[in-house]
């Protein structure tokens, strides 16, 4: 992927940056990298590391799909950003993309399953259409009772969460950007009522920056910065991870047997990988946990929601519905009303922009997410996006986008 090299980056006087990204997770890091690949003094900071494990980045594996509905707009940025990815893993040391496929698979035709056939054709994107039979055939792991459509994305699959971000900011900083641990950066909200530019950001102890531009990519903390913005339009939720270990010698369960897969049936999903890299077999549900303070509360599973992955493992994977759970994590959502990304400026400074609301699925757009942030504030003639903006979210939760 080409870049900027050091001679034609914009240096600005003295000690001052074109601009600081605050939050170094997928939306934060490829916010930096296309900015520095433009031309900008960039300076990114984080509170715990990139991916840490109290971050919406954190944890090990990712779904990357195109199939949305019909959705097209978020078709189209995860297509975009495939080729990211893989540039992304093919310079890494270990891989960041696992090419597995991801399996779509429903009770009926229904109008997601029918939507996303009609993008896929009207894009010209590639994806197959499998009946019970042929699923059977093709996934004899599963257990096929009331499925009768399987939609099969082969080009698609999983990214290695942790290590994506973590290879991302060392391409950034070996590129020339800078990067910096810094805990509880926070706006300087004793500028005059009458400014319509942030002119500081005042790290903890007092240390103050200066930039043209400040984004703030900060996931489920982003509320917590901006109360009187977002303190009522993200939500963000506990969500729980299980791994069980695979059978030994058994195949069927590993990367190249088994897709990554999505069970989406009556409104309701859960997804997961095969083993990957030994971890276990990945088993999690899509729906919206209870409230979850990311620096409060502890990140321990229920019993309740094991018994209900265990439940699910009896009816669609008996050959996993004894096995052993390997481990457990407990991360979040930051969920927006509908959804939709937030990537827009703060409603009072106009060098402030406000990139999350990941909401769930927001990870594998992490490369399209900061391409369309880095041009916002690069100022480049481009039709802005409404869904991405904070006008469009509300303070109810009506999920339109799975």
């Amino acid at each position: 992927m080409p870049h900027a090299s050091a001679a034609q980056r914009l240096r600005a006087p003295g000690d001052r940056w074109d601009a600081v990204v605050v939050g170094a997770g997928v939306f934060g890091a490829w916010t930096a990298w296309h900015l520095l690949r433009k031309g900008h003094r960039v300076l990114l900071l984080d509170a715990r590391g990139p991916a840490n494990a109290c971050a919406s980045s954190g944890g090990e594996s990712r779904l990357t799909r195109t199939a949305y509905g019909s959705d097209e707009l978020y078709t189209r940025m995860a297509w975009e950003s495939l080729a990211d990815w893989k540039w992304l893993s093919e310079s890494a040391d270990l891989p960041v993309f696992h090419r597995l496929g991801v399996l779509f698979f429903f009770g009926r035709m229904e109008p997601y399953a029918a939507g996303t056939l009609e993008v896929h054709r009207r894009l010209g994107l590639p994806i197959e259409t499998l009946d019970r039979a042929g699923l059977a055939q093709r996934f004899p792991q599963f257990l096929w009772d009331g499925i009768e459509l399987g939609l099969l994305e082969p080009d698609f699959g999983a990214l290695m969460a942790r290590r994506a971000v973590q290879t991302l900011v060392q391409r950034f900083t070996a590129e020339g950007g800078d990067y910096r641990l810094a805990q509880a950066a926070a706006p300087d909200t004793a500028a005059p009522a009458g400014d319509d530019s942030l002119a500081e950001l005042v790290l903890a102890g007092g240390e103050r920056l200066t930039a043209s531009h400040y984004v703030f990519a900060c996931g489920p903390w982003l509320a917590k910065l901006f109360p009187e913005v977002l303190g009522s339009r993200l939500f963000v939720t506990r969500q729980e991870v299980f791994f069980f270990a695979a059978p030994a010698g058994d195949a069927r369960f590993q990367a190249g047997a088994m897709p990554g897969w999505v069970d989406f049936n009556q409104g309701d999903m859960l997804y997961g990988f095969p083993d990957l890299e030994g971890r276990g077999v990945k088993i999690a549900h899509d729906a919206h946990g209870p409230p979850m303070d990311p620096d409060g509360d502890d990140r321990l599973p229920s019993a309740e929601g094991l018994a209900r992955v265990r439940e699910y493992l009896a009816r669609r994977f008996p050959g996993l519905a004894r096995q052993p759970l390997d481990e457990s994590r407990v991360c979040q959502y930051e969920n927006t009303s509908s959804g939709d990304f937030l990537i827009d400026r703060h409603p009072r400074w106009r060098n402030v922009w406000l990139v999350g609301g990941g909401s769930g699925h927001g990870f594998k757009h992490g490369p399209a997410v900061g391409r369309y942030a880095a041009q916002l504030l690069s100022g480049e003639s481009l039709a802005p996006e409404p869904r991405f903006g904070l006008a469009a979210k509300a303070q109810r939760q009506q999920r339109s986008v799975h």
